[in-house]
């Protein structure tokens, strides 16, 4: 089969099987599969935004208003979350690029523009200016302080900001995306390449406190996803900014990436890991990362662009080939094999509703479809 051949292929079994599943799923928010099914998770938690991203990729081809309705009933149904506010955090990119902001650029509707803006504006409001971040998580419980955390995956929140400058040509939001992945260039990536994923600050006068292992396996080592994260958002920052500091950063991560792949191009939960320790593989930080390699190609000098280029193609290939739930009926996922958070041994070896939209993302990538939700 030639390659064009295979990606046309695995678009099509995308869109069947989501077809297929949009039937139970409908407008409500999946998270992890548990024995063929996915779970559903309320609309205030941090991966509401993937399923209805995933419909409106697929929209985007087929032009079916049945998925289109279902993630425009997602979308509204986030507006709750905006009133109930106590449950937003950092994650707010994530939610609203891949519902209000998909529906603008796709459909170009004021009320989702709107919508996009004010969710930027919430972002905003998150940021602290001493340390230069924007705040990851709320209070989890009574008395709890985590002002001071700053995390690698709110990367890939910085684009809602910087489309909402473009928007609205109002540079705060961009000002503030910047001074955010100016920190990260600092206190995150490492000199080869890998990342941290949690640093604390004091949130009074924005000197680092300390590194935290979060969902890798100790402070110092490398957890996949988290280099995902950074190589993607590192990505975006340098197409808006145009600032070669993060295209720098995000080959030298990506590079990191790419020499630490098993054979079968699907990463570990964590790149360094004690013998002793379980090493499930985490589809789902391949699929994002796939993703940001076919955007970092079209970024890089022409003599640069194939080692990403191809790099993507292989692990997308493998992900196709060996991991793809094609042949498995009663799995409504499309990824088998992702780790979501293997210290606190939550949604080990499952689908992820966040690597099914990363895959379709690079899929659709692949066959043409360069422009991003982010």
């Amino acid at each position: 089969m030639n390659q064009k051949a295979w990606q046309a292929e695995a678009w099509e079994k995308i869109v069947k099987k989501v077809e297929k599943t949009s039937e139970r799923i409908q407008d409500r928010f999946p998270h992890a599969s548990v024995a063929g099914v996915y779970q559903l998770e309320p609309a205030s938690w941090w991966t509401a935004g993937f399923w209805p991203g995933l419909l409106w990729l697929i929209y985007r081809d087929t032009k079916d208003d049945r998925l289109r309705s279902y993630a425009q009933s997602c979308e509204s149904q986030l507006d709750q979350v905006i009133l109930d506010y106590e449950r937003l955090d950092h994650d707010i990119g994530f939610m609203w690029t891949l519902t209000s902001v998909a529906r603008y650029k796709l459909l170009g509707e004021a009320s989702a523009k709107r919508k996009g803006l004010l969710a930027a504006n919430l972002l905003s409001a998150r940021f602290n200016n001493k340390g230069n971040y924007i705040r990851a998580w709320n209070p989890w419980s009574p008395g709890e302080d985590n002002s001071g955390l700053a995390i690698i995956d709110c990367m890939m929140n910085l684009p809602l900001l910087f489309w909402a400058t473009q928007e609205s040509c109002d540079p705060r939001y961009k000002h503030i995306a910047e001074a955010h992945a100016n920190m990260v260039l600092q206190h995150f990536i490492r000199p080869d390449g890998s990342v941290n994923h949690i640093v604390r600050f004091d949130p009074s006068t924005g000197e680092q406190l300390e590194v935290i292992g979060g969902q890798g396996y100790a402070p110092n080592s490398a957890w996949s996803r988290g280099t995902a994260w950074a190589l993607y958002g590192l990505t975006l920052a340098y197409q808006y900014m145009k600032d070669d500091q993060y295209l720098d950063a995000a080959k030298r991560v990506a590079h990191f990436f790419i020499a630490n792949l098993p054979d079968d191009y699907v990463p570990h939960w964590d790149f360094r890991l004690p013998e002793q320790i379980a090493n499930p593989r985490d589809s789902s930080a391949a699929a994002c990362a796939a993703s940001g390699l076919l955007l970092l190609s079209r970024m890089v000098s022409v003599e640069e662009q194939a080692l990403y280029r191809n790099s993507a193609e292989k692990i997308i290939y493998s992900l196709y080939k060996h991991y793809g739930t094609w042949d498995l009926e009663a799995e409504e996922g499309l990824l088998l094999h992702g780790t979501s958070h293997f210290p606190e041994q939550r949604n080990v070896d499952v689908p992820l509703i966040y690597g099914d939209y990363y895959f379709a993302e690079a899929i659709a990538q692949l066959n043409g479809h360069t422009e991003l939700f982010w």
